[in-house]
């Protein structure tokens, strides 16, 4: 990804992960307070032998099935449909382990982990498939009661109201989990685009514009070379402007797990434990100073991170660029570095005639980036800030700041 640095890790964690933790512990305890409701009423069935075996396969189903709750891809339609069968089953075989009160309107075998089941559903499908699931639930108890009464309407409504609500719960999940990617995709080939476009800048452009200068001063067929390297410099301009505009189609180029992967990876370099060792800034300063430039820092070294500093330092080469070519040729340069507790501040100033109010919207609208891209650009990936304070007559100064890690 460049030279370009994140504050902080991108991890992407699936939120509707805790879900399907809850939902597999509540399998296993809706379960055992199945058996056990059924064990404390043992001697009532006239056939608990049928409830015994019903147990039996309940429990088996619920245990061997826990790895089928611990996520959306493991859990299947196959499995969903089983998972609903028992359910469905342990109702109707309720009244035949003959339990009175299975059919008076108590608890059936399966008791609550029928919802279990239809939560399943939920999780997996969205709200629509908890609704098919909590209505069949709902009908195979009419079906088993053989009547429509007050406490059947309240349990089945308890059912699909849950159901239903975590079911639209996970669907707006799953949905900020598709935007949430969409816009680190967008992010990560943004900040691509802009990294390529000072690359642009610094290098291909400055030599376009340099020789069209010199080329005009020259005359001649040198004129001539400078006009067409003028008209060159113009059209890149102009197109590097245009891609930095042109909206982000990185949903046909990219997978998201590839973005996602891409900018982890981005961020690693300024993670806990993944950074080089600190560097010293004012190696990479001390070359800009000659006899129009001065150049002070402090007697200590002035350590970042690699990145950061690199990045520092190109700002600070692009800001000097600026001196050279608008600030006229007997302009001077003062380069001051100041390493305070809590941030880096690196300040370019010149004698120059400033910039005129207007002039650095108008640049970049034609697509000279040099302040946007070279040096607010790199600022902002690593975190800091550039402040440009000009008065015509009196010069400019650029502040760039940078605070520091704790």
């Amino acid at each position: 990804m460049g030279s370009a640095t994140r504050r902080e890790r991108v991890v992407r964690m699936s939120v509707e992960q805790p879900l399907w933790r809850a939902l597999t512990a509540y399998r296993v305890l809706t379960m055992v307070y199945a058996i056990g409701l059924f064990a404390s009423a043992y001697e009532v069935y006239e056939r608990p032998w049928v409830g015994i075996a019903y147990f039996v396969v309940l429990a088996v189903w619920t245990l061997a099935t826990l790895p089928q709750v611990s996520g959306a891809r493991r859990c299947t339609k196959r499995f969903l449909t089983i998972d609903l069968a028992v359910a469905v089953a342990g109702i109707l075989l309720s009244p035949v382990a003959g339990h009175e009160r299975a059919i008076t309107g108590g608890s059936t075998l399966p008791s609550i982990w029928t919802a279990g089941a239809v939560l399943a559903w939920a999780l997996k499908g969205g709200w629509r498939w908890a609704a098919f699931a909590s209505v069949l639930i709902g009908v195979v108890n009419v079906v088993q009661r053989g009547d429509i009464s007050r406490s059947i309407i309240h349990n089945v409504l308890l059912v699909c109201i849950a159901g239903i609500a975590i079911g639209y719960v996970v669907e707006v999940a799953r949905a900020s989990e598709r935007t949430l990617a969409r816009a680190l995709e967008i992010e990560a080939a943004t900040r691509e685009r802009e990294r390529l476009a000072r690359d642009i800048h610094d290098s291909v452009l400055q030599v376009l514009a340099m020789v069209q200068r010199r080329g005009t001063a020259l005359g001649g067929e040198a004129a001539e070379l400078g006009r067409m390297a003028g008209e060159q410099e113009i059209a890149l301009r102009t197109l590097v402007a245009a891609g930095l505009r042109q909206p982000s189609r990185t949903s046909e180029d990219l997978s998201q797990g590839a973005v996602v992967r891409a900018v982890t990876t981005y961020a690693a370099a300024d993670a806990p434990g993944g950074a080089d060792d600190p560097e010293d800034l004012r190696p990479l300063l001390s070359p800009h100073a000659d006899a129009r430039t001065t150049f002070s820092a402090p007697g200590t070294a002035v350590l970042m991170k690699p990145a950061a500093a690199r990045e520092l330092a190109a700002a600070v080469g692009a800001a000097l660029d600026n001196v050279r070519q608008h600030a006229g040729e007997g302009a001077r340069a003062w380069i001051l570095v100041e390493d305070e507790p809590d941030a880096v501040i690196v300040t370019v100033r010149d004698d120059g005639p400033g910039i005129p109010e207007g002039r650095l919207a108008q640049a970049e609208g034609e697509g000279r980036l040099g302040v946007a891209q070279s040096i607010r650009g790199r600022l902002r990936d690593i975190g800091g800030t550039a402040e440009l304070i000009s008065v015509p007559g009196q010069g400019t100064e650029v502040e760039l700041h940078v605070p520091k890690k704790k």
